[in-house]
């Protein structure tokens, strides 16, 4: 059963949703740049996006009448500091403060997320993630917004899957901002280092909103067991936790140890393959990096499955006609009881599902109405074994649905919709879909 003040809500990102891109002293981002090149879906951009940054109000109020009390969403960097460090952008810092007041008039609780990819291009070309002095640029940037915000938000988040960010946008070209591929050693270096700013933005956090909770958001498909057998939850769970040999950078410990146990994961064959690359001082970071927070968010979509054979862990390939999203991610409802039971386990922090979703191929009908019941059977399923995770003593106090909108999903441009809100990119109208009015009946029964 999920608690009475459970955090029921939606989530989104500034460069997916706000628009004005060039408005009001706004600076550019690596995402402005990289769209620019016509690096997304048939060269689309996040210029206009859901022009949330005019139509805020019409948003929050589809947020109310949805029944959400809460609201997942990132601020723009850029937008605050248009130089990345430096002097201040009043006009941003006002657009958020009518958002955050406009979301509290509504009952409405702020979850601000300080970073969701939208790195600023002058810090990215002084270095970005590799240069050493890249964690107190991002103190900086957070204490200006804990100074502007915190009397009145409550819930921050310091950053949204850093594996995406880093392992992709600079470990994978041509996949996400900027599109530029590195090395491992520039990879654990600039891992590193977001880790580092992770932990002095929490020690700021302290002393700016000594009242305020704030927590950390990752991502990984869970490995589920693909029987109850204590075997293959053994299995499953050291998998989980594992660091893969091919594309090391999609994993959990290596991102969520050190915040949470002070250590990097250690008990891993790829820790002793990239230990080489840490800084000297890594392990004097570590005293920083692991700062105590408050909850544990993670973001999870899908899993796979995973059983104990002879010769070790064994991966078992989805049955033939697994059901799969528009984005051709197999739908594994189990995901959500055994990612947040093992992450508990692990680490025992509060856990927020801070993003879960399905895209759907959306369209209104002929009449008027967008009928998804795809996606409110995923919903159903989903949020059942998120349910039975909670009665087997799981401590989960929320869960943001991805997204609040159908948006600009980075590089696959506007095909792909997750929102419980449809967008026409044209006109901007905005029209709540089946799952929106089915997702504020479930949050009402939970009540």
């Amino acid at each position: 059963m999920f608690k009475k003040d459970f955090a029921w809500g939606a989530a989104t990102a500034a460069y997916q949703i706000e628009g004005a891109a060039y408005e009001d002293g706004k600076g550019l981002s690596v995402w402005d740049v990289f769209t620019a090149k016509g690096s997304s879906y048939k060269g689309e951009t996040g210029e206009v996006a859901c022009d949330h940054y005019h139509r805020y109000e019409e948003d929050v109020k589809l947020m109310k009448e949805m029944g959400i009390n809460s609201y997942r969403f990132s601020l723009a960097w850029t937008r605050i500091l248009p130089e990345g460090t430096g002097k201040v952008n009043q006009k941003g810092i006002d657009f958020y403060n009518r958002l955050i007041d406009c979301l509290l008039e509504n009952g409405i609780t702020p979850y601000v997320t300080l970073f969701h990819w939208d790195y600023p291009q002058v810090l990215e070309v002084k270095g970005n993630w590799s240069n050493p002095d890249s964690p107190k640029w991002f103190q900086e940037y957070a204490e200006v917004v804990f100074k502007a915000f915190g009397d009145r938000v409550k819930h921050f988040i310091t950053f949204n899957e850093p594996q995406c960010f880093i392992g992709t946008g600079y470990g994978a070209d041509k996949l996400q901002a900027p599109g530029i591929k590195f090395s491992d050693g520039e990879l654990v270096l600039k891992a590193h280092h977001v880790l580092l700013a992770h932990g002095l933005a929490v020690q700021s956090f302290r002393k700016l909103v000594p009242d305020g909770k704030i927590g950390y958001a990752p991502t990984g498909s869970p490995a589920i067991p693909a029987s109850d057998s204590k075997a293959d939850i053994d299995a499953a769970r050291e998998e989980y936790f594992d660091v893969p040999k091919d594309g090391w950078t999609w994993n959990v410990s290596w991102w969520s140890d050190p915040v949470i146990l002070g250590s990097y994961p250690k008990h891993t064959e790829m820790f002793a393959r990239l230990e080489k690359f840490l800084p000297a001082n890594y392990e004097e970071d570590l005293k920083i990096i692991s700062q105590p927070i408050d909850f544990y968010c993670q973001n999870i979509y899908n899993g796979y499955m995973v059983k104990a054979g002879k010769k070790g862990r064994e991966y078992i390939p989805n049955p033939v006609g697994t059901p799969m999203t528009t984005m051709q991610w197999p739908v594994t409802p189990a995901a959500l009881y055994w990612g947040p039971r093992f992450l508990y386990e692990r680490y025992g922090l509060p856990i927020i599902i801070s993003e879960n979703g399905m895209a759907c191929p959306d369209m209104i009908s002929s009449d008027g109405k967008v009928h998804d019941q795809s996606r409110i059977c995923f919903m159903e399923q989903y949020l059942k074994e998120l349910e039975r995770a909670t009665d087997d003593g799981v401590d989960v106090v929320g869960y943001m649905y991805w997204s609040l909108m159908d948006n600009f999903e980075w590089g696959h441009g506007y095909r792909p919709r997750f929102g419980l809100i449809h967008v026409d990119y044209q006109t901007q109208k905005r029209t709540p879909k089946d799952s929106y009015y089915w997702y504020r009946e479930f949050i009402q029964s939970r009540k």
